[in-house]
């Protein structure tokens, strides 16, 4: 399934990053030198194509109407609710990692995970709550909020399979594998892990309506596929 097409490098250097409440990019944003911000008059938004289509520059009326004509359906919802246990499952792996990998690579690798999807998670929680919705129950959701407890060894989300997940037995072994082998298994399921990731966030692509989630897609298969490429080079 082909992905939406995402912003090139080089211009979402030259874009200042202010984010609509629909989770669009404004470019243009200028300041008069002082702490007054920039009026909203002529300021342009890029808002993603669908499959196949280029990106589009609206005015940001047009975004705000296109925001209010893109409400989440069904696979917006799962592919959130399922996200969070993923990346749930992926701060119990990395949790291990200080402790009982042998090399610094793993060490550095296994913090920058934590440190990037630990946030997603709230991300992910604010916006099914901003929809009236909550997580379905499972690991790491006793407290609703830092998605740390449980034991990360869920694999299904009702009637759809939980691409990557490591299972009990793996988690078990990750558990008691120290070192050298620690570091061998870690790498393993973490680039299997991000496959399913980035293939989970390739579906809601095709699949979802709602704007936002296709940028928090876009942005979860570019960097766990960056990962992936970094994890591979360490085995």
């Amino acid at each position: 399934m082909p992905y939406r097409r995402r912003f090139p490098r080089d211009h979402a250097l030259a874009v200042t990053a202010c984010l609509a409440a629909a989770g669009l990019f404004l470019i243009g944003c200028e300041s008069d030198g002082g702490d007054k911000a920039a009026e909203p008059t002529g300021r342009s938004v890029i808002a993603p194509g669908k499959p196949g289509e280029p990106a589009q520059t609206l005015s940001p009326q047009e975004a705000a109407q296109k925001s209010d004509v893109s409400p989440p359906n069904s696979a917006d919802f799962d592919y959130v609710r399922m996200m969070i246990e993923h990346h749930q499952q992926a701060l119990v792996m990395t949790e291990l990692a200080p402790k009982q990998a042998e090399s610094t690579k793993v060490k550095r690798l296994a913090a920058r995970i934590a440190a990037g999807q630990g946030p997603e998670i709230g991300t992910m929680r604010g916006w099914l709550k901003e929809h009236g919705e909550r997580p379905m129950g499972g690991q790491g959701d006793k407290d609703g909020k830092d998605g740390k407890g449980g034991d990360g060894g869920g694999h299904d989300h009702g009637d759809v399979p939980m691409r990557g997940m490591a299972t009990e037995a793996q988690l078990k072994a990750l558990r008691a594998a120290k070192g050298d082998a620690f570091d061998a298994l870690f790498l393993k399921l973490m680039i299997t892990h991000h496959d399913g990731a980035v293939a989970m966030a390739t579906d809601v692509l095709g699949q979802g309506n709602n704007i936002r989630i296709e940028q928090m897609a876009n942005d979860v298969i570019a960097q766990q596929t960056t990962e992936i490429g970094r994890m591979r080079g360490m085995q």
